[in-house]
């Protein structure tokens, strides 16, 4: 008999950018017939957190990555961190970064969380991580299964491939 290949996702960052990898790669995952589970802790509850999940920003300070090309400047060169500073940067990078998600036709976070739900993946958050920001189980969306420690999440994904974010 076949034993069910497994994968586990860590989140351990709440920016709109670091919050898609694991989502794409759930929900690929997903479709293969991979067990898939998903530990949020740190920044990364920000992604469960009711009150923060529809709200990620990518802040272009600091974000080596980010390229004047995303902003329709010809080139790949990156934007000098000086201009992160400036005001309206981050709300104007997180709005093109959700209209180019929108146009590859990725659902916001939210809605890409509740499809992996609906497939199957277990959600949970961080017991220290949880317990050292003051949260509760109702602050959380729905479909996180649980809090739990990293000792407990260990053991839930023994024989799992797992991937830090």
């Amino acid at each position: 008999m076949e034993e069910t290949r497994k994968i586990a996702f860590i989140c351990s960052k709440g920016n709109l950018d670091m919050a898609y990898p694991a989502l794409v790669m759930g929900w690929a995952a997903l479709g293969n017939g991979i067990d898939v589970t998903i530990f949020f802790t740190f920044w990364g509850m920000d992604m469960i957190n009711k009150a923060r999940v529809d709200k990620l920003e990518i802040p272009p300070v600091a974000n080596t990555s980010m390229k004047m090309s995303m902003m329709g400047v010809p080139g790949n060169l990156g934007i000098p961190n000086l201009m992160g500073v400036l005001p309206g940067m981050t709300a104007f990078a997180t709005a093109l970064m959700q209209k180019k998600i929108a146009d590859v036709g990725a659902p916001p976070v939210r809605e890409y969380l509740q499809m992996l739900v609906d497939g199957g993946a277990k959600l949970y958050a961080c017991k220290m991580s949880v317990d050292m920001m003051g949260l509760k189980m109702e602050d959380f969306i729905d479909g996180v299964q649980d809090i739990v420690t990293a000792s407990d999440f260990m053991d839930m994904t023994e024989g799992s491939q797992i991937v830090f974010i």
